[in-house]
């Protein structure tokens, strides 16, 4: 609303602005310290990976530095979209759950899980437990995803792709169930005229969506639910890659038929890697009337040097 206070009085309760930032992949270091008998599983393929080559790409520092910038913004919310541990350790879980409180208050902020959150049968529920209301919403049963978290007139619709994979594998999976209710989400506050963003880890389109292992297995229903019941922003991390896609073809909702799909760098890369750099995206929503209009910038480090830029700004409406 700060805007409002240079309006004519008839038009200040037509204004509404919400600023949004999103995060992913964190993958905090360093690793603790880690037992024998916990690599006894496919934890063993994971660890040799961050030993011999994540532990020198993800930085903690790059992670800190990142976050500090992304709060000089005071966005109204903030959305990470998975991967925030490494090998689902039950210690990495507790110095999550400790650095997600320093990051924001659960009134902020929400979380849902990545591969690297699912990486063994029983993952998924000590991420849930170890999370508690960051990882929670508003449902329309009993079952945690995708759950809902509204914002003034933007609602936060969070999925979930992570599952438990063989080694070697990362892939997601989005299913019939999860797609139904997803619909349901979507077609009431589509009535509801809220500006609906929907969250999941795994990329929906695109080359790196149809991957056989590390894609998501399932993305064609996602897109067909997207299709045929709206949404204005689909956002998503795994890839370490800065994107911009769009499902085109969208009946109801979205601008001129489509809803981009956004994903975003890895927050703790550093520019040695061949991952993009840690970056985050900030989205400026607002509404005038009943028209939405979305900016899009982004911060980030560059290949070259240590310094925190704005590397861009995009129109999304």
């Amino acid at each position: 609303m700060i805007f409002a206070f240079f309006l004519p009085p008839a038009l200040c309760h037509y204004i509404n602005m919400v600023l949004i930032a999103h995060i992913s992949d964190i993958h905090l270091s360093p690793l603790p310290p880690v037992k024998w008998h916990e690599l006894l599983s496919k934890r063993i393929t994971g660890f040799l990976n961050w030993k011999l080559k994540r532990a020198k790409h993800m930085q903690s520092d790059t992670l800190d530095n990142l976050v500090r910038h992304l709060k000089t913004k005071k966005p109204d919310f903030c959305a990470i979209t998975g991967d925030i541990v490494n090998l689902s350790l039950e210690k990495e879980f507790e110095q999550a759950a400790i650095w997600m409180k320093d990051f924001s208050s659960v009134e902020k902020a929400c979380i849902i899980p990545g591969n690297h959150d699912a990486y063994l049968n029983g993952s998924l529920e000590k991420f849930q437990h170890s999370f508690g209301d960051y990882a929670k919403g508003d449902t329309i049963d009993n079952q945690p995803f995708p759950f809902t978290r509204k914002i003034n007139d933007v609602a936060i619709i969070s999925c979930s792709s992570a599952i438990p994979t063989m080694p070697f594998m990362a892939y997601g999976k989005f299913e019939e169930e999860q797609a139904k209710r997803l619909a349901q989400t979507l077609e009431a506050l589509g009535r509801a005229n809220y500006f609906r963003i929907v969250l999941i880890h795994h990329p929906v389109i695109g080359k790196a969506a149809d991957g056989f292992r590390k894609g998501l297995h399932g993305a064609d229903l996602f897109q067909k639910t997207i299709k045929e019941n709206g949404a204005e922003l689909i956002l998503h991390g795994h890839t370490h890659k800065s994107s911009i896609n769009a499902i085109t073809g969208v009946k109801n909702g979205g601008h001129d038929g489509e809803t981009p799909v956004i994903g975003v760098a890895s927050a703790s890369a550093s520019a040695e890697h061949g991952d993009d750099p840690a970056r985050y995206n900030l989205f400026n929503i607002k509404r005038i009337g009943t028209k939405w209009s979305c900016e899009m910038k982004e911060f980030g480090y560059q290949r070259i040097g240590d310094e925190i830029i704005q590397r861009l700004k995009v129109r999304i409406y």
